[in-house]
Order: C-alpha cells, then structure tokens, then sequence
C-alpha cells in the first residue's frame, strides 16, 4: 500500500475521496467540521506537491436524487475559508460538466464535485458509475476511513482504474495504524469500554476483544440486558430481550480467558425519556417498574474511573447513557476525564468513533486522547476482523514502481 507520503503528486489531478459526512443545521451551517478538519493534511500534501485536487464524497442519505439539503454546494464557503483558496463546484459528481472542470484544474486548485449519493449506483458499486468517476483524475487516493466498509463506487470499485496509482491518505493511515495499536501492540493492562445502546452493535467486537484485554467494562443502554439476564428488574430500561443468553455466555468466556468484566452496580434512572424526568439511584438490578435506567451511578462512575486510570492502553466505544441529556452524561463525562488522567500518565487511548467521539470532542477532551477515529462502524468491522473492501482496494498484489 502507498502512503500519501511516499507518493509525489507533482502535476497529477488526484481523484480524492473524502468522508466531508458533516450534520448541517436548518440553515445548511456545519456544526461539527471534524472530518472536514481532519482531511486537511492530505489535501494540502497533494496540493504542496504541485498537484490538484478533485474532491469527492458522500453526505447524509438522500433517496432517489438530488436534495437541497444534502447537497455538498453548502460546503464550498467552509472550504474556501479552510485552504484560503477557490473551491470550484461541479453540479454533478460524473458526467460533462464533472470532466470539463476536471479538465481544466491547474496546480493548486480545488474542485468539489456534488453528492456522490445522488446516484443510486455509487452505493451499489457499479463499475460504469466508477469508471466515469476514474476518469475525473490521474491517481486515486482514499482518505475515507469511515466508509471503507462499503464496497461503493468510490470507495473500493474505483481503485481497480488506478492499477499503480493508488494511494493510502493521512487519516486512512493513520485509523488502520492506531487500530493496530490496540489490536496487536497494546501495553497492558489493556481495558476496553464498551457501551452504547445494543449489545448485538458490539457483540462481534466484544468477542474478538476477549482474547486481548485484561478490563472490559460494559455501561450505557446494552448493561441492562446484562441485569436483566442474571436475574435483576430493570423496569423499563433497554433490553434486547432475544440476547440475554448471548450475555450471560459473554461472562462465561470473559471469566474462562481471565478477562475481568466491569458492570454497572448503580444506576441514574427516571421516570421518563427526558432531561427534566425525575430522577433516584438504585441498584443496577433494581430497577422499579416505570423507571429506566438513563446512565451508570456514582459507585459505578468511582470503579470504571478506578479500573481507566490505572489502564496502559484504553479503547473507548460507547457513551454510559444519554449523554445528550445533561442531566444523564456524567457518566460519560466521568470516564472521558479518567481517559484524559490516564493519557496523560502515559497511556494509550484509543476512542473509538460515533458517540464517544461526538462526547470527547463535545466536553473538549479530543487533544488530550491519544487518537479520536473519525470510523465508527468501519473501525469497529476492522476490529471484528472484517475485511474492508475501501482498503483492501489500496492493496498492490505486488509493489508497484514508483
């Protein structure tokens, strides 16, 4: 595989595919430009070269066509501002107007191109659709970490168009080797924090985990079920009810492996879905009926911030409740504060994309982690051991000349 540092772009128009998947306000305003921020290297690499650029990328999940609100026009001033440059706009991602302006780039410019997802047949991976796209470039480069696990047009079938130029970007590189980190070079103990909605999101994860980590800790929606399964109420708490036995085989193999499980013992829980509910702490495995439990309690908050702090290596993948309620993050907030001690102590910390990632950065805590993914669901299938077709397609049967 080719990193974008080995590879001199001097003249050559790249073909560069881009996770810019950022949520917009009403007013099609960014409210959170991480990944937009997070491509930065890579483009300013190609253009530095003496290259020029022909971004490409997806953006929400329009159905049938064109929409005005998903439309990537609402990114061009955003970018202007990033690169202090024009940004040109291409109204469709293939076709005449696409390959004129392509055409046309001089080093050092920009052109967006429209929303790959306006055509059905980027996310079917249709070979036509990626040969048009090939021809808008002279190298390929995938710095779309957060789609690699889909097979789509841009992001795996395309690469086959660049036989020896095809390239690895900066924030691919850098996910693929910071997952390795907790994957194969971990300092131990190595503790794993696993929390979110659905056990059946993680189960695979969790699985593959069990023969790495010396701490799993379990909080957020997916503990309930765990509660419920050895015999506790819940009340009115998530619960997959069809993976209760999947849990309790979970805490089989964890004790067989020396694996040490971390549940919640307390629970803030509420009489309803919201940040005004009432609220009391009681056992995890007692949860009266028309309660649920909204985040971990301030026993459990003291042991998992215990267990991270006196971690070596730490991944991160699901926030303790609703963190998006006040009133139920401090959960999350305590365990992103023993991340951030622990870092700083000279641990590794691995947080692991959706949720959590949108918490690290919201408390302010993104720079004091070792490594905020921008994957989500393609982190968690590489550490599934998953392929991902979007980096298996940067993969040279042989080393290419360069």
């Amino acid at each position: 595989m080719i990193t974008i540092d080995q590879y001199d772009f001097q003249g050559k128009r790249a073909l560069v595919r881009v996770d810019f998947n950022v949520p917009l306000n009403s007013k099609f305003e960014i409210t959170d430009d991480t990944r937009i921020r997070a491509a930065v290297p890579t483009i300013k690499k190609i253009l530095n070269d003496g290259g020029s650029v022909v971004l490409m990328s997806h953006l929400g999940r329009p159905k049938g066509g064109p929409e005005e609100k998903y439309s990537l026009k609402h990114l061009i001033k955003p970018l202007e501002d990033i690169f202090l440059t024009k940004v040109n706009f291409s109204r469709d991602c293939v076709g005449a107007e696409a390959l004129e302006l392509a055409s046309s780039l001089q080093p050092g410019e920009i052109l967006l191109l429209e929303n790959l997802r306006f055509h059905a047949e980027e996310e079917q991976g249709n070979q036509i659709f990626a040969e048009k796209l090939s021809l808008l470039g002279d190298v390929y480069v995938n710095d779309a970490f957060g789609t690699a696990h889909r097979a789509h047009a841009s992001t795996a079938i395309v690469a086959d168009y660049f036989p020896h130029d095809k390239v690895c970007g900066s924030v691919m590189q850098a996910e693929l080797e910071n997952a390795q980190k907790v994957l194969s070079y971990a300092d131990r103990p190595y503790t794993a924090i696993m929390g979110g909605a659905k056990i059946s999101d993680k189960i695979m994860v969790i699985e593959q985990l069990l023969d790495r980590v010396d701490n799993l800790i379990i909080g957020g929606g997916m503990s309930y079920t765990f509660a419920k399964a050895q015999g506790g109420t819940i009340g009115n708490s998530l619960l997959e009810a069809d993976k209760q036995q999947l849990t309790l085989d979970l805490l089989r193999k964890a004790e067989e492996k020396g694996v040490k499980i971390y549940l919640p013992t307390d629970s803030v829980i509420a009489d309803a879905f919201d940040n005004d509910a009432n609220t009391d702490v009681v056992a995890s495995g007692a949860i009266p009926n028309g309660w649920m439990g909204l985040d971990i309690g301030p026993d459990t908050r003291a042991t998992f911030a215990e267990v991270v702090r006196n971690s070596k290596t730490i991944l991160w993948n699901g926030p303790m409740g609703v963190f998006e309620f006040p009133n139920f993050a401090i959960g999350t907030k305590t365990i992103a504060e023993a991340v951030v001690e622990a870092t700083k102590n000279g641990a590794y910390s691995l947080i692991g994309g959706g949720d959590s990632a949108a918490a690290v950065t919201q408390m302010g805590h993104s720079h004091d982690v070792s490594y905020v993914s921008t994957g989500g669901g393609a982190l968690l299938e590489y550490m599934e051991g998953k392929e991902l077709p979007g980096v298996t397609a940067l993969q040279f049967e042989e080393t290419p000349l360069t």
